[in-house]
């Protein structure tokens, strides 16, 4: 099945096609988190280097970070996080068709104390369709796995309605990611709840099909967020089967129909076995986020090492007393050790979600 969407940033229809050919060919797209524009171009190059569609997110964080530390972000309003998050889609959208590959522009978890933020980057999403027909963003998720499933449920549909409406796409979770991740501590959750029921997909499914087709579900299956030994985790993927299989039998669906898009999160640590299993049952987007943080920090680490003693003044090193440091030290260098780095990090995860030349 050939894949009928165009380079640059995708959104509404064509997002959708590419979900389904994912499904349907056997591979999951890997979702990056960033927090710079280096970070954005690393996962960037990695898509273009492996000729495989990708999805770039930014956290909470990761947009008060690109709007700058130095900038008041108050609780209740965070008008700094969706200023640099705004700014990242801006960016994305400027040079990803330079890449030749699709690319979903994504906003990460968005628990209920966060509604601020999201409801900033929705009024950026709609002007922007003003302007051009289309959102900003491709999609947003929604993370109220905290809250009561019926409000979960309830909260994603109000949102998801004003959504569709402008051809945004929703990912939401229902279950609980262990771990902790950009200040939300899921680390002593009961353990029950990091398993999901088919019956609580379902219900999710079952109010939001009535909404439209473009959202997804991150369904918990003993996921953690953080790097650990493979072994430490006890991940379940084969319940995402469980999951698909539920749902296909309440549409009267044949055997096998995965009517599901999957999300997987906390996949730091998990075995090549447990990955594919998931895609196998549907998950067509994998976050990835622990592993390129290490691996920028690791090309840095490296660039440092190989120039040490060229980077301890601005003038003299082993080649002369008077001799200038400024092409060793130039910000630009230890950043793309650190993008080159990632690249290669990423190209190894894309060979494990099998979306390498499937373009």
């Amino acid at each position: 099945m050939a894949l009928d969407v165009p380079p640059g940033v995708v959104t509404g229809e064509n997002l959708l096609k590419l979900l389904d050919h994912a499904k349907t060919n056997g591979y999951a797209i890997p979702a990056v988190n960033v927090s710079s524009t280096s970070t954005a171009n690393a996962v960037l190059e990695a898509a273009k280097k492996a000729n495989a569609p990708v999805m770039i997110q930014v956290s909470q964080g990761g947009g008060a970070f690109l709007c700058g530390k130095g900038i008041e972000d108050p609780k209740g309003e965070l008008p700094a996080s969706a200023a640099g998050s705004v700014a990242l889609a801006l960016h994305v959208r400027a040079v990803a068709a330079y890449y030749g590959v699709p690319v979903v522009m994504h906003s990460d978890h968005c628990a209920k104390k966060l509604l601020p933020w999201f409801d900033k980057m929705l009024e950026a999403d709609e002007a922007y369709y003003k302007k051009f027909g289309e959102p900003l963003f491709s999609s947003h998720m929604l993370d109220l796995s905290e809250e009561p499933d019926d409000e979960n449920i309830e909260i994603c549909a109000k949102y998801f309605a004003k959504m569709a409406k402008i051809d945004l796409f929703l990912e939401m979770e229902i279950g609980i990611t262990g771990g902790e991740e950009d200040g939300v501590n899921n680390e002593d959750v009961d353990p029950e709840k990091l398993y999901t029921t088919p019956e609580q997909v379902w219900a999710v499914y079952e109010a939001l099909s009535k909404i439209g087709p473009g959202f997804s579900i991150a369904a918990a299956f003993g996921n953690v967020h953080g790097v650990y030994k493979p072994g430490n985790v006890v991940l379940s993927p084969e319940k995402l089967g469980k999951h698909q299989a539920y749902a296909a039998s309440k549409l009267g669906l044949a055997a096998g129909s995965k009517p599901i898009y999957l999300v997987m999160h906390g996949g730091s640590g998990s075995t090549d076995e447990e990955i594919a299993l998931a895609v196998t049952n549907g998950v067509c987007k994998m976050n990835i986020d622990t592993d390129t943080q290490w691996s920028f920090w690791d090309g840095i680490r490296e660039y440092e090492a190989a120039n040490h003693d060229y980077l301890q003044k601005q003038i003299g090193n082993p080649d002369g007393a008077d001799k200038p440091n400024k092409k060793y030290y130039d910000p630009r260098m230890a950043l793309r050790a650190a993008e080159e780095a990632t690249v290669t990090r990423l190209g190894q995860a894309m060979e494990d979600l099998k979306c390498v030349n499937v373009l």
